[in-house]
Parts: structure tokens; sequence; C-alpha cells
């Protein structure tokens, strides 16, 4: 797996990741969205550099300007619901980009921090020949990246994916790492250390999909 750490190296994306772990500051369910939302942009901008390019012919009001444009068709999926802002900045980007969902969430049978994932929704274009863009925004340990990978295989084919996630765990990173093809670029913002026993991020900033739409049963 090819890591991006874009979160390594100075910029305004540090004021972004500040904002969404900042326990004050997140209490602002729009302004949590909005930050996932520009990260996704971001990240979708630097993912935007690796892609394909074809050479363009542009007609303007006064001649012509050849341009070299993207050429990868892309299929933008994420993981509901924690996903959705930043299906969000990556579509502002990708605009012409197909669109996919699918859910995941954790189960635990016997009510104790021990868990499993069930995949139970999907919906998707035909991925064959098209880059997959699989977003999720925090990759605590790994299991709902791997479970999500192995639904979609089951009925799509799959030729060039790209993880896209804000905050992720070395541990969930090294566990994906063996589950996912080793051409897989992962583009995260932000790499913590730490999971605690129930599997969440530290320091992180909590659960993502609660900050972003508002708690669950």
């Amino acid at each position: 797996m090819i890591i991006h750490h874009v979160g390594k190296n100075n910029s305004i994306l540090n004021k972004f990741i500040a904002e969404i772990r900042d326990i004050s500051i997140q209490k602002d369910s729009l302004r949590f969205r909005r930050n996932i939302e520009r990260i996704g942009e971001i990240l979708g901008y630097e993912l935007s550099k690796l892609v394909n390019y074809d050479n363009k012919s542009i007609i303007t009001p006064l001649g012509i300007k050849n341009i070299k444009l993207p050429a990868n068709k892309i299929v933008i999926c994420s993981i509901l619901r924690a996903g959705l802002p930043l299906h969000q900045g990556l579509l502002n980007y990708f605009d012409d980009a197909e669109n996919a969902f699918i859910s995941a969430y954790r189960h635990h049978p016997n009510q104790d921090n021990n868990f499993e994932i069930v995949v139970e929704y999907f919906a998707a274009p035909s991925i064959k020949g098209k880059t997959l863009l699989l977003a999720d925004p925090m990759l605590a340990t790994g299991q709902s990246l791997v479970a999500v990978y192995e639904a979609i295989k089951k009925q799509r084919t799959i030729e060039e994916v790209h993880i896209v996630s804000v905050i992720g765990s070395t541990e969930g990173i090294d566990f994906i790492k063996s589950h996912f093809p080793k051409n897989t670029h992962l583009w995260i913002a932000a790499i913590d250390d730490e999971l605690d026993s129930k599997g969440y991020i530290v320091p992180g900033l909590g659960d993502a999909g609660d900050l972003a739409f508002g708690t669950k049963l």
C-alpha cells in the first residue's frame, strides 16, 4: 500500500484538522461537516496529481488552447453515514464522478467491546475500468474498510482503488495493508498512534457520524 500522509507537512489543512478535534468547536455540527468537506477537497486535490491526463483542445473566444485534463473515470463510494461530508468534498473537485454508497456498522452481539462489522446496503454503478475512491473519515481498526471492500468485490470488478480518510490509527493502517492490493493508495490527513479498548482512535475526535448528524440510539 502506498500511503500519502498529507498532514505531515504544514498547510491550512492543520487548521481544519484542529477544529474537528477541538471539543468546543466541534459542537457546531454545521462547521464540523464543512471542515470534513474541506479536508476532502484538499485530499482530492492531492489525489488528482496521480490520475491520468489527456491532451484536450479548448476553444476560447479568441483561439484554441491545449490543456491536459483528467482522463480517469472515477466512482466515489462513501461509507454511510459518516462518510457523506467527506464524499461531498471529493465530489466538489471530481464533479463529474459517479457515486456509490455502502453501509457498515459495528454490531456488538454480546453487548461488550467485541464487535463485528455488518454491511447491509450497497448501491453503485459499474466500477469496471474505473478508479474507485473509497471514502471513510475515521480509519480506526480498519475492519470497516476491509468489510466493505470485500462486499464490493463480490458485486463489482475493482481494478484501481484509492482510500480517502481524515484520521487513522497506526494499527488500523497496518491492518488494511494486508487486505488491500499493494498498489492501493491511502490518502490521509492525520495519523494517531493509539486505539482505546473500544477500538476508537486516541486522541482522535470522537464519533464522526454523531458529530456530523447527531447521536443515534
